[in-house]
């Protein structure tokens, strides 16, 4: 079994790499272009990958910061996530994972109720967002809020680590009992 490690290859010079994983083919490269045509001091790198764990023969750069996209209209989708999370080394969720929950706009739709993915997070102790990815201005916006992540986590934002965005992106609700 091949896990995914932060460290398995030295950074780029200047190059930040996003890896964005769902079942959704379409709204994810929709996404990746809007993330493309951001304003960005580093080459940015999008790879879009279904599932993990990535093949082992491909020459790949080292990645930053990983998306798992979670569709709320779908169990397939979620099944896969949480299959995925198994190939992913613990140290990447040291600020470098977040989950992306597309779908909430139509919850008379959906098959997977928020609290499920919100548990989810919390259990990998990541961030998570909620964007209707179908909706082109929510697209564009996901995208700009990803590019900053990604920059932060590829080490390209003086004095702001992969830690620091985590504890800003933390809920400031209460924390709940089984969180104490």
């Amino acid at each position: 079994m091949s896990v995914l490690r932060p460290l398995d290859k030295l950074p780029g010079l200047n190059t930040a790499t996003i890896l964005l994983v769902g079942t959704e083919d379409a709204l994810l490269q929709q996404l990746a272009d809007a993330m493309l045509k951001e304003d960005c001091t580093s080459e940015l790198k999008v790879h879009l990958a279904k599932s993990l764990p990535l093949p082992s023969n491909v020459n790949r750069p080292r990645i930053d910061l990983i998306v798992f996209v979670v569709n709320l209209h779908s169990k397939h989708s979620l099944r896969n996530v949480e299959e995925s999370l198994h190939h992913v080394d613990a140290t990447f969720f040291l600020g470098k994972v977040s989950f992306l929950a597309t779908g909430a706009g139509r919850e008379s739709h959906c098959s997977i109720h928020r609290n499920t993915v919100v548990k989810l997070a919390r259990t990998y102790r990541s961030p998570l967002l909620f964007c209707d990815l179908e909706i082109g201005d929510f697209r564009v916006t996901m995208a700009q809020r990803l590019v900053r992540m990604l920059q932060i986590c590829a080490g390209h934002v003086p004095s702001v680590s992969a830690l620091n965005l985590l504890s800003l992106l933390q809920s400031s609700e209460n924390p709940s009992l089984e969180d104490l």
